[in-house]
């Protein structure tokens, strides 16, 4: 990962001072670098800590475009940036990378690029031409990117902390956090401090201090697919045995590889030299390490094993409080801390994991009981899911309505004002309606049926499906 930060304003050249100190701040996420830029203007500082994976050579950020005078800071990778120049016409020279393809972009076509990029990304450009700072993300909101509005001055960084550091911001505990243990949408614990939603790109207008947003993608915007399930389920395999591997690095990386459908996916598409799994002895009911032994050596992999202890939590736990920025409800946390320290001591400086197809695959039974009710769970013999699947049950004997089920299934907490709720409704509604309850037809009674039979599959580990036959790092 990289990191990027910075500030916009009529007298920004003033606070260089303030933009070097926000990039120090972040400066373990740039190994190879931290530097910043002004523009020629003086009205925007940007910071960028580099780090280099796809090109140990190339020039560290941010950049500098000398024909517009655009400057860039960029955190993430496009995967079809030389593609993209080719079509776009725009020449890369020795040592320049994604990040130059996108300032020349930019600079020749605007935000209208952003389309034709694939990839995830955090960027800041700053265009003299229009006097305007933009801010975006990729289409799913990969790579982190705050923002504050402050004395008529746009200030940015990838991490939160980052920003509170710039002014105050008091804490504010958001409703849902009581739900669901983390803040949704684009509300963050800190007054003031936004997260930039997926897919948006913010303008910023230097002069008046007046900014605007809008959507530049979205799933549901896309046309829903019409084939049957066959069909549907070809053309995805071969979706994802196309472009997964052209998320591998050039480099050597490692796997988190927990035995589950997502990571062993990943690991036979991407075959990585070293696959690192996490088992906690006494635990055996969740230990999926011999699942990972066995995908590793079947695509001829190194597989580390880690057995953290209760005093590898202890010394962990203040490092992985102080990284998360603000509570975070996922407890897989720590065995992925112990998972990146042993990557790190390895010297590798890539690691991808499943936190992505964990959601795109369907991989776990509670997707399962949403898409096919609690009677297909307990009837493929996980009678210790029940307690999960009792939730799913109505009162009267009749199927919950998808919204209603989808809440009872990731409800942590109290949910008093119905923020939850709120969040999955409007969700469904931009997805067309969402999901047919089940139990509804006769199609989604055969659907209950096939998933039956996934989860019966044998040498499926605990809460995972297993299929019929037929990312980088989570970054902060």
């Amino acid at each position: 990962m990289c990191g990027i930060a910075g500030l916009a304003g009529t007298d920004a050249a003033r606070h260089e001072t303030t933009v070097a100190a926000m990039g120090l701040a972040q400066h373990h996420r740039g190994p190879d670098g931290t530097r910043h830029l002004i523009s020629a203007d003086g009205r925007t500082v940007l910071s960028m800590n580099t780090l280099l994976i796809v090109d140990q050579a190339a020039r560290p950020g941010p950049y500098l475009d000398p024909a517009s005078g655009a400057v860039l800071t960029f955190n993430g990778e496009i995967y079809n940036y030389r593609q993209a120049a080719a079509a776009w016409g725009i020449d890369l020279e020795p040592g320049e990378t994604d990040a130059h393809l996108i300032l020349r972009a930019w600079a020749k076509l605007g935000p209208g690029c952003l389309a034709g990029l694939d990839g995830m990304f955090a960027l800041a450009v700053y265009d003299p031409r229009e006097g305007r700072l933009f801010l975006t993300r990729d289409r799913l909101g990969e790579k982190p990117l705050y923002w504050r509005l402050d004395g008529g001055r746009l200030a940015f960084a990838s991490e939160v902390t980052t920003l509170t550091g710039y002014g105050t911001a008091p804490l504010v505990v958001r409703p849902e956090m009581l739900s669901i243990e983390t803040p949704t949408g684009a509300d963050t614990p800190f007054q003031g401090i936004q997260l930039l939603a997926p897919a948006t790109l913010l303008a910023f207008d230097v002069a008046t201090g007046s900014l605007a947003q809008q959507t530049w993608w979205a799933l549901e915007r896309l046309e829903p697919w019409q084939g049957d399930y066959r069909t549907a389920l070809a053309w995805f395999s071969t979706l994802l045995a196309d472009r997964v591997p052209l998320r591998a690095p050039g480099s050597d990386f490692a796997l988190l590889l927990s035995g589950g459908l997502d990571s062993s996916v990943l690991a036979y598409l991407m075959r990585p030299q070293v696959c690192v799994t996490v088992r906690y002895p006494g635990q055996d009911r969740l230990d999926e390490s011999q699942i990972a032994a066995t995908v590793a050596r079947d695509i001829g992999a190194e597989l580390v094993v880690i057995e953290p202890t209760a005093q590898d939590f202890a010394r962990a736990l203040p490092e992985i409080v102080h990284a998360l920025d603000y509570p975070m409800g996922n407890a897989s946390t720590f065995s992925e801390h112990m998972a990146y320290r042993a990557v790190a001591e390895r010297g590798i400086r890539v690691v991808v994991g499943g936190l992505g197809p964990d959601e795109f695959l369907m991989g776990y039974v509670r997707h399962a009981l949403v898409l096919f009710g609690p009677e297909a769970v307990l009837g493929a013999g996980l009678e210790s899911y029940r307690p999960l699947a009792s939730k799913l049950l109505h009162p009267a004997g009749g199927p919950l309505e998808p919204a209603e089920a989808i809440v009872r299934l990731i409800l942590r907490g109290a949910d008093p004002d119905g923020r939850l709720r709120e969040v999955i409704a409007d969700a469904l509604e931009r997805a067309g309606g969402g999901l047919a309850p089940a139990g509804d037809d006769q199609r989604q009674a055969g659907l209950r049926l096939r998933a039956g039979a996934a989860l019966a599959v044998p040498g499926a580990g605990p809460g995972r499906v297993l299929l019929p036959a037929a990312h980088r790092a989570q970054d902060r």
